[in-house]
């Protein structure tokens, strides 16, 4: 076995315990593997385990790193998106998660509309409140709702965070907890397409806390790569 399959499966089993704990199914979280410190080859490696779903940063990591995988792929883009990258990264993507403005939420829909495509997108919130992170704050998000109803060409399907770097992954879960209740509040002020069922959050050091507090995608870099891990 392989040290990326080892490390796939000790992940694994880490999350089906967490699911354990909270009461829930595995098939309820989705493993997004993020490959942005890795080089092609390994991304290859990883998809051959099985791992459909990868992320990047970095738009133009994601065309080509696209470009060289297998086209049944499912990226996810969870970094900043430039406006001017939307329409290249459009066609690629299989979720947005980093929606971080009304206007990227504009630019998304007109040039979706353009292309005759749906995009599923996720609103970035700044839920720790840390000056340096980007996203929409909690408290602004409710009045979006009426806004976001009138988008036809893209599917505003939930909430994606960050939590503050913590040594204690257990100071992260009230940041978790409020995405959770913001998602449960938008839940009942929008209707389909804008189901707002997803929760993106989680990652190396705070996923299985995450999945704890609902996360129904957590993104995995550090944990999946970095020796030693």
């Amino acid at each position: 076995m392989t040290k990326l399959a080892e490390r796939l499966q000790r992940v694994e089993e880490r999350i089906a315990a967490a699911c354990r704990r909270a009461g829930r199914e595995r098939a309820d979280v989705k493993l997004v593997a993020v490959t942005k410190s890795v080089d092609v080859e390994t991304a290859r490696q990883l998809v051959e385990l099985g791992v459909r779903d990868l992320g990047e940063n970095r738009p133009q990591e994601l065309w080509r790193k696209a470009s060289a995988l297998p086209g049944d792929v499912c990226w996810h883009l969870i970094g900043h998106l430039q406006r001017n990258k939307v329409e290249k990264t459009l066609p690629l993507a299989t979720m947005i998660h980093s929606v971080d403005s009304w206007r990227l939420l504009e630019s998304l829909e007109q040039e979706a509309a353009r292309q005759s495509r749906t995009i599923d997108v996720l609103l970035e919130c700044n839920a720790s409140g840390e000056a340096s992170k980007q996203g929409f704050a909690l408290k602004e998000v409710p009045a979006l709702a009426l806004r976001i109803a009138t988008l036809q060409c893209l599917r505003v399907l939930g909430l994606m965070t960050m939590a503050a770097y913590n040594a204690e992954p257990e100071n992260c879960r009230a940041t978790f907890a409020a995405l959770r209740s913001l998602r449960d509040e938008l839940r009942t002020k929008l209707a389909p397409p804008h189901t707002m069922v997803q929760l993106s959050m989680g990652m190396s050091n705070d996923f299985e806390v995450a999945i704890e507090e609902g996360a129904t995608i957590i993104r995995l870099g550090t944990v999946l790569f970095a020796p030693g891990s």
